[in-house]
């Protein structure tokens, strides 16, 4: 790894290698000495090779009128990454951006300083390791986490059904199993409620409760939503034995969410006609009158 005290160590490796300047009447040893790499193949230069032993080698005076001019770079490819490497740094680049050509998938970026550690994940998958985790054990819910999402990916295209469809704009379903992570954001948020019923206590006539809905954020309907399906899960019986089982059952469900067959979508329909009947106690008297004015989170 490059020092940012001295940058030019990862050019260590980016050696120039130079071709002889000599004609043939010196030693036989330095022109053999200075082809090391011809031997391994990494040069194409065809055209300079050592004399066969017991070879004349031409006098001194004719070599140098005859001999062309030879470039001092040998055309290989180890050169050519050297040379484009001094250019860059010559130029004024950072010497240590040189190294991020060779990796396949670039450098992570590194975050900044007004971002945290546990912001570089998902926020759903923040939020699911967080509500899946038990007796504080995060390295747990973090492996059944990553058993889920492995269960998504290796699972059939599901069937959406067109009674209970998806949220607008989602991709087609045998596109889901190849993003995992999309797929279970997708069912969480698609099974999540819009709204949630507050009970206002003693502001209705005769001291009755007053039911009116109220929006809610995306965090808390996708904590709903995850609650929803937690609740189903640990209810269900496994098939099997082993550390992977719960994993199943939840991308079990979280599948059955997409088709439509899991019961959180009645838990969902249930509020949601709740809230539509409770829609009129908006206009009640006791809220226009400015006794008690309910508090929603947008």
């Amino acid at each position: 790894m490059a020092s940012k005290l001295n940058p030019w160590r990862s050019l260590r490796s980016l050696a120039v290698r130079t071709r002889p300047s000599q004609p043939y009447h010196h030693a036989q040893s330095t022109i053999r000495a200075a082809l090391p790499t011809g031997r391994r193949g990494l040069t194409n230069d065809t055209s300079i090779r050592s004399p066969p032993d017991g070879a004349d080698l031409p006098p001194p005076s004719s070599a140098k009128e005859s001999l062309p001019y030879i470039e001092p770079f040998a055309d290989n490819f180890l050169n050519a990454e050297a040379l484009a490497a001094l250019e860059k740094a010559a130029s004024g680049e950072d010497a240590l951006s040189l190294s991020v050509e060779g990796l396949k998938y670039g450098m992570p970026t590194p975050p900044a300083k007004h971002e945290q550690l546990q912001d570089r994940h998902h926020p759903v998958i923040h939020q699911v390791t967080r509500m899946l985790m038990r007796d504080g054990k995060l390295s747990a819910a973090q492996q059944h986490l990553s058993f889920i999402l492995n269960y998504l990916r290796t699972s059939p295209p599901p069937k959406v059904s067109p009674l209970r469809p998806l949220l607008p704009g989602s991709p087609p379903p045998h596109q889901l199993p190849l993003n995992p992570l999309l797929y279970l954001t997708l069912a969480i948020d698609s099974v999540a409620p819009v709204v949630r019923i507050r009970s206002l206590k003693g502001i209705a006539s005769g001291g009755q409760n007053l039911d009116i809905p109220v929006p809610i954020d995306s965090r808390a309907r996708r904590r709903m939503a995850i609650q929803w399906v937690l609740d189903i899960v640990t209810k269900k019986r496994s098939t099997g034995s082993g550390r992977k089982q719960f994993a199943a059952r939840f991308g079990a469900e979280i599948v059955a969410v997409i088709e439509g067959r899991s019961a959180a979508w009645d838990r969902r329909q249930i509020i949601h006609k709740a809230a539509t009947a409770s829609r009129a106690n908006l206009v009640h008297p006791a809220l226009l009158s400015g006794k008690r004015k309910p508090r929603s989170k947008l």
